[in-house]
């Protein structure tokens, strides 16, 4: 039987302390995250953001991917991306969104999160999320400084990002190959790539055919603009906090992976 990357998925308790992360006195943001690809096109592992004063810069066009970013890109686990934001800024608020559901963020799905920022301090938003399937796709911004949530009075500046097809990246650390790719392949395979960051997204209809770990049989269908993801931000009402708590709970999603790659551990989690 043809091995495709399990997906199997469990709670991870230590992601509701990551969803409070924050300074005192500070403000209650609703994150929530959105799939727009077609029906049957890209999926994407849990969302992995912070909100930061725009210190922290994780990759740049046309460099070598650091660890921490190839983990996500490879993976989609955000424990090294999520540490490697808290050691460059002490006083972010840092954490992780996941479908509460199954993880994964399925075309048409929706998932939402509430994080405790100091709108003031932390004004810059920075994301990263592996895109499904793939080797090495992932999404994400490379100027630290390029999204500002939150005004110089701490009020909400924007109220949503959106990604097309043009904003994957490939991080050029894993080489493109069907049958070791995340989500449609023996994710047990791999060959190096030594490659450096770069947009690339026609290379996800290379997929084409392909049965995903989700059940569903894959078809690109990505164009440069096409909207593939979005990313709002509100202020929750009060009572809307309590009926969010069960989605504060972040769900890793685990995928068999070499052994190498991981350590000890022969499983992943983005959580």
């Amino acid at each position: 039987m043809h091995e495709r990357l399990a997906i199997p998925f469990r709670l991870a308790a230590g992601a509701a302390a990551l969803a409070f992360c924050a300074a005192a006195g500070a403000t209650q943001i609703q994150v929530t995250i959105e799939n727009l690809a077609p029906a049957n096109s890209v999926s994407v592992t849990p969302l992995q953001l912070g909100f930061g004063n725009g210190s922290f810069d994780p990759f740049d066009n046309g460099a070598t991917a650091s660890t921490a970013v190839t983990r996500v890109a490879e993976l989609g686990d955000g424990t090294q991306w999520r540490a490697a934001f808290a050691a460059a800024e002490s006083n972010a608020s840092v954490g992780a969104i996941a479908h509460p559901a199954v993880g994964i963020l399925v075309p048409g799905a929706i998932a939402s999160g509430v994080f405790t920022v100091d709108t003031v301090s932390n004004p810059f938003f920075t994301f990263a999320a592996m895109v499904l399937p793939s080797n090495d796709s992932f999404i994400g911004n490379d100027l630290p400084m390029q999204y500002r949530v939150f005004d110089a009075a701490g009020r909400l500046a924007i109220t949503s990002i959106v990604q097309t097809a043009n904003d994957i990246w490939d991080a050029g650390s894993e080489a493109f190959e069907t049958a070791s790719a995340a989500f449609v392949g023996n994710a047990l395979l791999h060959t190096d790539e030594g490659g450096t960051v770069s947009r690339n997204f026609a290379q996800l209809a290379g997929f084409d055919g392909q049965t995903t770990g989700a059940g569903y049989v894959f078809a690109s269908q990505l164009a440069g603009e096409t909207p593939i993801y979005r990313i709002s931000f509100a202020v929750p009402e009060p009572a809307g906090l309590a009926l969010m708590l069960p989605g504060l709970l972040a769900v890793g999603w685990v995928g068999r992976r070499r052994s190498n790659r991981q350590g000890a551990a022969s499983s992943l989690s983005a959580v």
